[in-house]
C-alpha cells in the first residue's frame, strides 16, 4: 500500500474517532479544561499521532497526515452547515438552565451543572441572584450565556475560565 494512502486512512480514523468521542463526552466538557484536561488531550494527541503516520515520522509524513486533518475538517463543517441533519446528529443543541429566574434542576442535573457553577457565571455578569436572571443558557459550545431583567444589559456572555465577551457592546 502507498505510504501516504496508509496515513490518510489513519488520520481519516483518528479524526472520526475523535469526532464521536468529543460528541459523547459533551459540550461541558469543552468549556472547561483543568490540568487534568489538558494533560489528557497532550497525551491523546501523542497517542494518536503514531495511530496516524505508523512508522512513518518523517516531515512529509507529519505534513500529510496535518493536510488529511485540516481536510477532513473543513469538509466535514461544509457537510455540517449544508445538511443540518447531520449538524444536529453532531452538536447538542442550546440548553435552558435558568428561565425567568426558575432554574431547570432537571436539565442542570442532566449536564452535571453545580450551583456554583452556576452563581460563578451569574457573578461574572454582574447577577446576584437567580431571580435577577431572565435567561441563562448552557451554548453549543459549552460556554454559559446569561440574559440579565436589567434594561441596561441586553445580554451577557461567560467564557469559562475568566475570558470574557461582552456581546451588549458595553466595556
Amino acid at each position: 500500500m502507498n505510504p501516504y494512502l496508509d496515513i490518510i486512512i489513519r488520520s481519516t480514523s483518528v479524526y472520526l474517532f475523535m469526532l464521536i468521542a468529543l460528541r459523547l463526552f459533551g459540550k461541558k466538557e469543552l468549556s472547561q479544561l483543568n490540568t487534568a484536561d489538558v494533560i489528557l488531550i497532550l497525551l491523546i494527541s501523542n497517542a494518536v499521532q503514531n495511530a496516524m503516520v505508523g512508522n512513518n515520522s518523517s516531515l512529509w509524513g507529519g505534513i500529510a497526515a496535518a493536510t488529511v486533518l485540516f481536510t477532513i475538517n473543513f469538509v466535514f463543517k461544509k457537510l455540517m452547515y449544508k445538511y443540518p441533519k447531520l449538524s444536529n446528529l453532531m452538536q447538542d443543541k442550546p440548553e435552558i438552565l435558568i428561565h425567568n429566574g426558575n432554574l431547570d434542576f432537571k436539565t442542570l442535573s442532566k449536564l452535571n451543572i453545580t450551583s456554583e457553577e452556576l452563581k460563578e457565571a451569574m457573578r461574572e455578569h454582574g447577577v446576584e441572584h437567580f431571580t435577577d436572571v431572565k435567561l441563562a443558557m448552557l451554548e453549543i459550545d459549552g460556554n454559559i450565556s446569561i440574559i440579565s431583567g436589567e434594561k441596561d444589559l441586553r445580554q451577557t456572555h461567560f467564557k469559562r475560565r475568566r475570558i470574557h465577551k461582552n456581546l451588549s457592546g458595553i466595556n
